[in-house]
């Protein structure tokens, strides 16, 4: 797919689509370069720093699960020690695939994680099929189980990429400080000697190898999150350096997180306590901290708002890119002239959400939407091993031994025909959407001569929210 052309921008005026901005909100300069009243050019800058990188990853893996239902490893895992095993095992596989993508990132240094791989690897059609499903099932289906927040996110994300990166530094550390509330005195009944919930913590009676791959897709559910950091990857400063260190710094701190918040609440509550709990850390805390326990409740809410704050945060800019290589309106890739953010690629997600919250079914969406990623994020990493012998010349800062991808892609195809077997109706589906991409594809996309109506349509939609949203095209 050819990009599109870049704008001629002259004397405030942006000639792709009709909209002068006025001389209060951006100019140009001799050069012809957007620029905004503070003599700054218009686009996305480098401001994800390390720690903001971490947090971004830390923020939005961890989210409610880990306070209210890890009790799923268990039941399908069939024991205490098994199910530790798990955590651990999905941490590692989980960091395989965070490391596949550390080296996606540092050899293809564009915006737009799953979807500007599979362009580059596979072309432009698997990539909308890619971005098709996030747009009309998998993304409005997450955010719409937790709308009530959606709003002020949104306002957050469309305001100051500065803000929304600081407000997810503190809701991380805020996440890690419940978690810490579990842990230490978790680990304070342990040296007293609590262990009897760990004698035969490797009793193999309830163990059934038929259990273990769903205990295996329940963690690496847990674990997702892990390639958010790629879809923002113009915007991390010395991305070469910067997206390795934040991927395994991160994901050594959320494995240590899991494993040891489990380790907490056996030292409290046995198996079958753990497994009659409907929200597992308020009975722990209950059990532990009497009246305290009245904080948790508070933690996981900030949790569900720290993860959909950090995912939006990073899909806006999938969006972002696709419209640059012109698969979705041209209006999103364009950039508020003073807040400097992708406001239109940000708002995109709203009345989807709004739809999805009316006319379906919540819960099945969710299912399917499991089947989904992981489907994609195996497609990713086969398009990892498939560059390594189609573009052995590309410059790769960052690599990781052939084993790690090839693990990490058979276990992703792993649970995808998992799921298959599990909920054949809601996976079908799933892959049903998918398959909708390509008809869609050639009507929207690869067939360039539309009729003069509809691109006259078109065009005065980008024109029309180009000047409702003060936008215009990013300086390159």
């Amino acid at each position: 797919m050819t990009k599109r052309s870049e704008s001629t921008q002259n004397d405030g005026k942006v000639t792709a689509s009709g909209h002068k901005v006025s001389k209060n909100e951006s100019h140009s300069d001799p050069g012809g370069k957007m620029q905004d009243q503070d003599d700054r050019k218009v686009g996305l800058g480098k401001k994800v720093t390390m720690l903001r990188g971490i947090s971004i990853i830390v923020g939005t893996i961890i989210g409610a699960g880990i306070f209210i239902s890890p009790k799923g490893i268990l039941k399908h895992s069939g024991s205490v020690g098994m199910s530790l095993i798990v955590w651990i095992a999905c941490g590692v596989l989980s960091l395989f695939g965070a490391l596949c993508y550390a080296e996606l990132g540092t050899c293809i240094k564009k915006s737009g994680g799953h979807y500007t791989y599979i362009l580059e690897a596979f072309g432009p059609q698997m990539a909308f099929i890619r971005l098709w499903a996030d747009l009309i099932a998998i993304r409005p289906a997450a955010m719409a189980v937790i709308s009530l927040a959606f709003a002020s996110v949104v306002y957050l994300n469309s305001m100051s990429v500065t803000w929304t990166a600081r407000i997810q530094i503190l809701l991380t550390f805020s996440k890690l400080l419940a978690i810490s509330i579990i842990i230490v005195p978790g680990m304070y009944q342990l040296f007293k000697g609590e262990t009897k919930n760990f004698e035969n913590a490797f009793e193999l009676s309830n163990v059934k190898l038929s259990g273990m791959p769903l205990a295996f897709y329940s963690g690496m559910y847990a674990y997702a999150g892990w390639f958010y950091l790629n879809f923002l990857t113009e915007e991390v400063d010395n991305p070469e350096r910067t997206i390795p260190l934040a991927i395994g710094i991160s994901m050594a701190i959320v494995t240590s997180c899991y494993v040891l918040t489990n380790v907490a609440y056996y030292t409290v509550m046995s198996a079958d306590e753990l497994l009659a709990s409907e929200a597992v850390a308020v009975t722990f805390a209950e059990k532990l901290m009497g009246k305290f326990s009245i904080v948790v409740p508070v933690f996981v809410a900030l949790s569900c708002f720290g993860s959909m704050n950090g995912g939006l945060f990073a899909l806006s800019r999938m969006f972002f890119v696709a419209s640059r290589e012109g698969q979705l309106p041209e209006v999103l890739s364009m950039i508020h002239v003073r807040r400097h953010t992708p406001l239109a690629a940000v708002l995109i997600l709203y009345p989807m959400t709004t739809l999805q919250v009316f006319v379906g079914d919540i819960y099945s969406l969710l299912n399917f939407m499991s089947f989904l990623r992981w489907l994609f994020i195996g497609v990713v990493v086969l398009g990892l091993i498939y560059l390594r012998y189609t573009k052995p010349d590309l410059p790769r800062p960052f690599k990781v031994p052939l084993f790690i991808p090839v693990v990490f892609c058979l276990t992703c195809f792993f649970m995808v025909f998992l799921s298959l077997y599990s909920d054949p109706v809601n996976t079908g589906i799933g892959f049903a959407i998918s398959l909708t991409g390509i008809p869609a594809y050639y009507i929207f996309i690869y067939f360039s001569h539309r009729p003069k109506w509809l691109q006259r349509a078109l065009d005065s939609f980008n024109r029309t929210l180009q000047i409702i949203l003060v936008v215009v095209p990013a300086e390159q």
